[in-house]
């Protein structure tokens, strides 16, 4: 048996990218490897273990390998991380210049020197509400988690948080790679031009995400099953939340309302953000949806309402027709969704 070693790779697709850039990716690192995880909008995984026998190389050698293929054959840039664990590999990728690559050696000595002093806010999982309580009790360094008690730290982060992250902290993280093409999905984002602090904007942001992928879906007759929201911090880190609707819709209401439940659970408030992405996955054809009727008018005049505004827009452009929390100055000026299966970013 290999042992097994993990690279996250990230691309940086240009702004107007062909909807074939990240497939094409795809396609590329399964010529090193064929256990590849698809992470969207513009990330994989992939476990090397046994391609580093293959090619003969060291896991830094072979980081480099890729880098070099992605630049040459497709022309893109990409940010890569490496470790023993999915885990220790997305938060190498977090702690790396955008075009760089590190490689953490997969040995316990290698590994533990990596995390230990790191910040808490460094860790896969931790958030800005974990990273705020441990940090009330002094516990701020990844390795300062690692050396307290088990217990102590179920007291202070619920039983499952608390074993999830004390074993992350010591460099434990079973998940595998697992072979897994992209499903069907769309995303949305919105670019701070300085780090938000202003829980308004951030909530005004989401908003308008939203109400991109609601119009976009409708648009092409599709509904969504799942929301995932991902926030890029000003120290580049990342936290990301995924959360199944309660049924499959394209309706904005529905999906707003799923957003900022999404939202509030990050704990934001003094965060500085630097970016949000909003994805609708597990798309599906519009016919086959079933909607939980009602006895509520109001849910009905908003589907009404939603369909003519859904009209102007089509006629007289995206910013046609907007919510009035969109309207005041600090609102995103977004542009239209591009009809592509990946990120579109838009200045805030």
């Amino acid at each position: 048996m290999h042992q097994p070693y993990v690279l996250r790779v990230h691309a940086h697709l240009p702004e107007h990218a062909d909807a074939e850039s990240y497939p094409q990716l795809l396609d590329l690192l399964e010529t090193i490897t064929p256990t590849v995880q698809a992470l969207q909008p513009d990330a994989a995984d992939i476990e090397i273990g046994s391609a580093l026998r293959f090619f003969d190389r060291a896991p830094y050698e072979l980081a480099q390998l890729v880098r070099l293929r992605a630049l040459a054959l497709l022309g893109l840039q990409t940010t890569i991380g490496g470790g023993r664990s999915r885990m220790i590999a997305a938060m190498a990728a977090d702690a790396t210049a955008p075009g760089a690559l590190t490689c953490i050696g997969p040995s316990d000595t290698a590994t533990t020197a990596f995390l230990r002093p790191r910040p808490i806010a460094a860790l896969y999982g931790a958030g800005p509400a974990t990273t705020t309580t441990l940090a009330r009790y002094g516990i701020t360094t990844i390795g300062q988690l690692a050396d307290t008690p088990l217990l102590t730290v179920q007291k202070i982060l619920g039983t499952a948080t608390g074993r999830l992250l004390h074993e992350r902290a010591r460099g434990i993280d079973p998940r595998p790679v697992q072979r897994q093409q992209p499903e069907q999905s769309c995303s949305a984002g919105v670019d701070f031009p300085s780090d938000e602090l202003d829980p308004d904007r951030h909530r005004q942001a989401v908003l308008h995400l939203a109400e991109q992928l609601g119009f976009r879906m409708r648009g092409e007759a599709q509904v969504a099953r799942r929301l995932a929201l991902t926030v890029r911090y000003a120290d580049h880190t990342s936290t990301h939340r995924t959360r199944t609707l309660p049924e499959a819709t394209s309706h904005t209401v529905q999906l707003a309302r799923t957003a900022y439940d999404l939202y509030e659970t990050l704990g934001l408030q003094r965060a500085r953000v630097r970016s949000f992405t909003l994805r609708a996955e597990s798309l599906s054809p519009a016919d086959g949806a079933h909607h939980q009727l009602t006895f509520d008018p109001s849910d009905d005049k908003a589907r009404l309402l939603e369909a003519a505004a859904d009209q102007a827009r089509s006629r007289f452009g995206p910013a046609a027709v907007r919510p009035a929390a969109l309207a005041r100055p600090a609102a995103a000026r977004g542009r239209d969704v591009r009809p592509a299966a990946y990120a579109d970013r838009t200045r805030i």
